[in-house]
């Protein structure tokens, strides 16, 4: 007897579930796709439910459960509620991602860029946009990775409370919050910095082409703003390792095709058992794995 269709059931926090997950999910390969919106942690259980009381045994992996919307946090809570009313113990469960906003896959894919140039280890990064949902991600892994980094927000205080967050989830992060709030701060921001990774909103200069000139000791640029005007200035959308001004440089459109490849990936991982958690440190790892 042939396998059963492979279903991602889609639980998404925004009123209206994202299309662009689902699209990625369907050139992944995915055979059904379920879709809600406006999903929260009340009323998430009979969703999760009827995820692991239909299909038993070795089918079970072939369902899996995708956590998505614009608001990271809100996914975060989602994700907390859905394992709890998985029953592990008995075999019921199923394969969870998170992914919200595609802070996930897209943060993985510009730590994986920022490698291919840099000892991550010894880096010495500026994580501009940094208090944001994939600003908040790059900065994890960096962390995580062994680097030191600063993460810049206009608000100090939000900067420290989103810096407390990763020192929870990477004890002895070496890891600071700066304030880039008027001209006179980025200096000292960007002070001794090799890496700047641009994850602000849509709109916004974070780093203008004189003070990118300014930094003697920056080797690599990413900015992940694809819209413009650019996050930082001088850097192109499609730059995928392209040398401006004697810095390596990324755009979002360059960082874009590798997440498209770690989100399909990460996607496909989902159905491969019914146990997997997919949040930020194991689809970086997947993303390690990719050619």
């Amino acid at each position: 007897m042939s396998e059963k269709a492979t279903i991602l059931v889609q639980l998404d926090t925004d009123p209206l579930p994202s299309v662009f997950d689902r699209v990625v999910a369907v050139d992944a390969g995915v055979q059904h796709i379920f879709s809600y919106g406006g999903v929260t942690p009340q009323n998430v259980m009979s969703l999760v439910h009827g995820c692991i009381f239909t299909r038993g045994g070795t089918d079970l992996r072939r369902t899996a459960i995708f956590v998505g919307g614009s608001d990271v946090n809100a996914g975060e809570a989602v994700l907390a509620e859905v394992k709890k009313h998985l029953i592990p113990q008995y075999g019921l469960s199923v394969s969870l991602m998170l992914d919200s906003n595609g802070s996930n896959t897209t943060a993985a894919a510009a730590v994986r860029a920022a490698g291919r140039h840099l000892d991550l280890s010894r880096a010495n990064a500026l994580v501009l946009g940094g208090t944001g949902p994939v600003g908040q991600r790059v900065a994890r892994l960096l962390a995580r990775a062994g680097g030191n980094v600063r993460l810049g927000s206009r608000q100090k205080e939000r900067a420290e409370a989103v810096c407390a967050v990763i020192r929870a989830h990477v004890p002895g992060a070496d890891i600071q919050a700066v304030s880039v709030a008027s001209s006179s701060d980025a200096p000292v921001a960007l002070d001794g910095r090799n890496l700047v990774v641009a994850a602000g909103a849509a709109g916004a200069v974070l780093l203008p082409k004189k003070l990118r000139l300014g930094c003697k000791s920056l080797k690599v640029a990413i900015d992940l703003n694809g819209v413009p005007p650019a996050g930082i200035e001088g850097v192109e959308l499609p730059d995928k390792g392209a040398d401006r001004d004697g810095h390596i440089c990324y755009g979002a459109l360059g960082v874009g095709g590798t997440k498209m490849k770690i989100h399909r990936a990460a996607i496909n991982r989902l159905f491969e058992s019914n146990n997997a958690v997919l949040d930020v440190e194991e689809v970086y790892n997947l993303a390690l794995q990719l050619p």
